[in-house]
């Protein structure tokens, strides 16, 4: 399906207003979406930026294509209200000649905006039910129309400036030559140029007159100047947050643009505009010292703000390991010639993030390579300071409550340098801290750590005191981000639906009987990531993770084109398979196992019904040997992808060609999967290599995996036929098992096949 179609079946649910922001009427009115949505979405609209201005040719040319389809619709189409619509609208799009990349972002914020819909899950809140943390792109960017209103102003300033200093050398000009008069001239009036005189005097009263007006105006305008200034200000650093906010909320797969040339572009013209009118205040006679004031901590606060880290560093860092981070100034292009600024990086806990007032005195931890020197790029014009190369060589824990972890503590890194603009009389210290960051030592607690750091992503507020975040969170806010997570990670448009999200929270809850809605249960970070899952030995998200890694490594493709059910559990499994024909199967992520899928399918019963088998469960080593794919067309027990797909249409572009014949005179190898009742399965002895066999034979699956400890166990099948013995089923640890099943319990072996080409 389209993205149109989606987001048509979308809109029903969606107030007017939603609709009329996403789709404005009087710029892009939703039946322009409607009969051009799939040519719309097979151009690339998101190579369009308004700074890219080489990209202006091709964006007019896409506007001239929409405008020419439009009035061939109109044509085309036997309603009249609807050929009007379309005429007038194609009318209204030839205002966008004029600026027609304009009109290609307009597009491709659309287009983004619907994927962020359709990513957010009907169960869990709309956009429109929770304001965003900062205003959105649109209205928190002082954009060109704010910026050009404000030097107007202060041009209109320097005008009037300038219109003064004119009237003013005037004035005195006509006061000396009143003075030059002879005494008794100007005190009896006896001259016979007397009317000249008067003349004289009514010209130095008006242009008195007119210069304190001037001077009055220009005071009011140099108010608004300045007012007009802070709010731009004011809304620029506002979406400096925003930038870092989306940054953060990346994370866990959400929509960012990380083009800062706009933002940089804005800083720049604000502190160019505040230098002219601190340049306006010290040229007037009297001094404005509120204005002054003003200016000056509107600088200020503009060169300290201007600092953002642009590539965040590892946000799970393992001690003694190499990694990178580069932090931006935008400011890049005022700083000072002559002595280079050197950005220095410091570690800090969670209360030095707190007290950022002062530089924090405690190390608590050491960096090897943690000094860059802003450089400025005259390609890109940004100025950056990367670091390389910087490592954390060690790290001082503080104490921990109760039964937190080590992976549970959270860091950042801080950066700070001292530098000095150009047209400023003292040095300005600027600093700025990283998201936060998870501190191992080992490999294994990597799992652990991304869970904290997906847990402050997710669930942490704006401006909040760092690094707190609540305990406790709404199941609908916790789907949302496994949601968002999963598709961001795995790279795909293809969500988890209503039946993952209730088997999620089954599993979470420990709720397999609760059938009502889960939205607003609350979720802890304990059940989340701290207590195991009953009869388990793993988390919740340790488990969640395992299906999202295998899903990215080798499945995603089946998953994307919606071949996997997925999250399900063995009750609704039931459910849905109970009343299909034999051979019916469908593919689930394994409930007892991290990182497997598993095939559920329907069988014949020993008494002439049916019952559900789950095939002993694939894990990532296993399709590292053999593909899904494969696996899938190997077995003959498998008929139909539910609900009546046939598994060789489906699946046959996932088969492995046949592979040629090895040079050399050697024995072509391929690998197969059976289960345990097909013929000629591990049910009976490996066949002897004989004269009528010479070159066959058969080893049990557990030979290709990876060894486990001698603790750990397998179970060679998930199933659901609650008559079967538990003593048929092998527990030895992974290897040879100590027997193979027989009769309806199935095992996978890979059955290696060695064919003799000649004799």
């Amino acid at each position: 399906m389209t993205q149109w179609q989606h987001m048509s079946q979308m809109i029903h649910c969606l107030s007017d207003e939603t609709i009329n922001n996403l789709y404005p009427p009087q710029a892009f009115p939703i039946e322009v979406r409607h009969f051009l949505a799939e040519w719309l979405e097979n151009q690339r609209w998101e190579d369009f930026a308004l700074e890219k201005v080489e990209r202006v040719s091709q964006a007019k040319a896409l506007l001239d294509q929409i405008i020419s389809m439009l009035q061939s619709i109109s044509q085309q189409n036997s309603n009249v209200v609807v050929r009007m619509k379309l005429k007038q609208i194609s009318r209204t799009f030839t205002g966008f000649q004029q600026r027609p990349l304009q009109f290609a972002v307009l597009v491709r914020d659309i287009l983004s905006r619907e994927r962020v819909l359709l990513n957010t899950p009907t169960q869990g809140p709309s956009p429109q039910q929770y304001p965003p943390p900062y205003e959105s792109r649109e209205s928190s960017f002082p954009n060109t129309q704010d910026v050009d209103h404000l030097v107007l102003k202060v041009l209109e300033v320097q005008e009037i400036r300038q219109k003064m200093h004119q009237m003013q050398e005037e004035l005195n000009w006509e006061r000396q030559n009143y003075e030059s008069l002879p005494g008794t001239i100007q005190q009896n009036g006896m001259d016979p140029a007397q009317s000249e005189i008067h003349k004289l005097q009514t010209n130095i009263q008006q242009l008195e007159y007119n210069v304190k007006t001037m001077a009055t105006k220009r005071f009011q305008l140099l108010q608004e100047c300045v007012d007009c200034l802070d709010q731009c200000q004011v809304r620029l650093i506002s979406r400096l947050k925003a930038w870092q906010w989306e940054q953060h909320k990346a994370t866990i797969g959400h929509p960012f643009d990380e083009n800062l040339t706009p933002l940089q572009t804005w800083c720049e013209q604000l502190l160019a505009v505040n230098g002219k009118l601190r340049q306006e205040l010290m040229l007037i006679v009297e001094p404005i010292p509120e204005l002054q004031e003003r200016l000056g901590k509107l600088q200020q606060v503009l060169i300290q703000s201007s600092v953002v880290v642009e590539k965040q560093p590892p946000q799970v860092i393992k001690t003694q390991s190499k990694f990178s981070t580069t932090v931006r100034y935008l400011l890049g292009e005022k700083i000072a010639p002559g002595k280079p600024v050197v950005l220095k990086a410091q570690i800090i806990n969670e209360l030095q993030a707190r007290n950022l007032g002062s530089v924090p005195g405690e190390n608590v931890g050491e960096l090897i390579n943690n000094t860059a020197v802003l450089e400025h790029n005259t390609t890109s014009k940004s100025t950056c300071a990367t670091f390389r190369n910087m490592s954390i060589k060690k790290i001082k824990r503080a104490d921990r409550k109760g039964s937190e972890s080590v992976t549970e503590e959270k860091f950042a890194f801080l950066f700070s340098a001292e530098i000095t603009i150009t047209g400023c009389d003292t040095p300005y210290r600027i600093q700025t801290f990283s998201l936060p960051v998870v501190v191992i030592v080992h490999g294994s607690q990597d799992n652990n750590a991304l869970a904290t750091i997906i847990w402050d992503c997710a669930f942490s507020e704006p401006d909040r005191v760092p690094f707190i975040v609540p305990e406790r969170v709404p199941w609908r806010m916790m789907y949302s981000t496994l949601n968002s997570k999963f598709t961001s990670e795995v790279q795909t448009q293809h969500n988890l639906d209503h039946f993952n999200q209730h088997f999620l929270a089954q599993k979470i809850f420990d709720k397999s009987d609760f059938v009502d809605d889960f939205s607003n249960m609350m979720v802890s970070w304990a059940q989340f990531n701290k207590e195991v899952l009953p009869s388990r030995s793993f988390t919740f998200w340790q488990w969640f993770e395992g299906a999202m890694d295998l899903t990215k490594k080798h499945l995603k493709t089946y998953w994307s084109e919606g071949l996997i059910f997925g999250f399900i559990g063995k009750q609704h499994l039931h459910l849905i398979l109970q009343d299909r024909p034999n051979g019916t199967f469908l593919l689930r992520f394994s409930d007892s196992e991290i990182g497997a899928i598993t095939i559920a399918y329907v069988s014949a019963s020993e008494n002439g019904g049916q019952k559900i088998q789950n095939i002993q469960p694939f894990t990532k080593r296993d399709l590292e040997i053999l593909s899904l794919g494969d696996r899938i067309r190997d077995i003959n027990h498998i008929t139909y992808l539910y609900p009546e797909s046939p598994k060789h249409e489906v699946f046959k572009k996932f088969y492995s060609e046949p592979q040629m014949s090895p040079s050399g005179g050697y024995i072509p190898v391929s690998l197969h999967t059976k289960v345990g009742t097909d013929p000629g399965s591990a049910t009976a002895a490996p066949p002897l290599v004989t004269p009528d066999n010479p070159c066959s034979s058969t080893f049990p699956v557990n030979q290709f995996r990876q060894p486990y400890s001698p603790a750990d166990s397998i179970t060679p099948l998930e199933g659901m036929d609650t008559t079967a013995n538990p003593e048929e089923f092998s527990t030895s640890p992974v290897g040879f098992p100590e027997h193979i099943p027989t009769g309806d319990n199935m095992d996978l072996e890979l059955e290696t096949i060695l064919q003799t080409l000649n004799n």
